[in-house]
């Protein structure tokens, strides 16, 4: 690998090297390199591009990395990843794409990430965007996760775009059987003129099933952000929405929650909160001899730590 592509799946991956354990890693369209376990293979689609990721029940304390790299401009793809999550197995799933646009063409990433999650199978899942390059060519990533969850299944499901993404769309889907867990957080920061738009339907369909939607946002300069994160309770559940955005310059934010109740004993919240950085926060950390940009730079990292 060149540098691009090692600072590329460093950003993605949360790797120093080639990951241990099961990974598949992409760039351009081609398979670069791929390793699978005794306990989890991964499969080439033949009917379409993409992947199949299979976990046999009983799987602890292992990982699957599978990164995605675009490093042509004008390149464009959609994929499309499916993962059968076996029953009592708790895994790591990091996936990821990071586009290096140094030309003028238009680099875009699009794809469908389905999981199956098999009766009290537990899953870490991270998803990292990232982008950079001296080009003027835009890049673009439109991810879409679905997440069909069997009785006692669990789900931490965390999403991180923090740089160099000209436009996303974003879209989750959930549907939670009796006695699952939902956690999902969500990291966004938007500059210049790029634009956000994160949709999320959950669905607390079994009895004694249970989520909580937490998403923090920084929109700078001339971008734009909306958010639309939707918890419905079909049965004796609980769901909590939480969407928390600093707005600065000349940005703009949308937070629509809603929550929708279709049953006598669902307990549903929602809360939104969009707001500047408190001039006494920054005053504080001025005092400690920190100049103004260091001040707010340190406020932004902590709020999306």
């Amino acid at each position: 690998m060149n540098d691009i592509e090692k600072n590329l799946l460093l950003q993605v991956a949360d790797l120093h090297d080639v990951p241990m354990g099961a990974y598949n890693i992409r760039e351009d369209g081609a398979l670069h390199s791929r390793q699978s376990t005794e306990s989890i293979e991964i499969i080439t689609k033949k009917d379409k591009p993409g992947i199949d990721i299979r976990i046999k029940p009983g799987t602890k304390n292992e990982s699957v990395h599978i990164p995605v790299l675009i490093t042509r401009t004008g390149y464009s793809e959609m994929v499309y990843n499916d993962f059968f999550i076996g029953e009592d197995s708790d895994v790591l799933i990091v996936a990821g794409c990071g586009i290096h646009n140094g030309g003028c063409e238009t680099s875009q990433h699009d794809g469908i990430h389905t999981f199956y999650l098999g009766k009290n199978a537990r899953i870490k899942y991270v998803e990292k965007h990232y982008g950079e390059g001296s080009g003027t060519g835009e890049r673009i990533m439109n991810p879409q996760t679905v997440v069909y969850m069997e009785e006692g299944s669990y789900i931490e499901m965390e999403t991180v775009q923090i740089k160099g993404v000209d436009s996303t769309k974003r879209h989750t889907k959930i549907e939670a059987a009796a006695g699952c867990e939902i956690l999902i957080t969500e990291k966004l920061m938007t500059h210049d003129k790029q634009t956000a738009v994160s949709e999320m339907d959950v669905l607390l369909e079994g009895e004694g099933s249970r989520a909580r939607v937490i998403s923090r946002s920084v929109a700078q300069d001339e971008s734009e952000q909306t958010f639309y994160p939707r918890v419905k309770g079909m049965s004796d559940c609980f769901g909590h929405v939480q969407c928390d955005s600093i707005i600065m310059h000349n940005a703009k934010v949308r937070s629509i929650p809603e929550i929708s109740a279709n049953h006598v004993n669902a307990q549903l919240i929602h809360e939104a909160a969009i707001g500047k950085i408190a001039g006494d926060q920054l005053l504080k950390l001025m005092t400690l001899g920190l100049s103004e940009e260091e001040a707010e730079e340190r406020i932004l990292s902590g709020f999306l730590k």
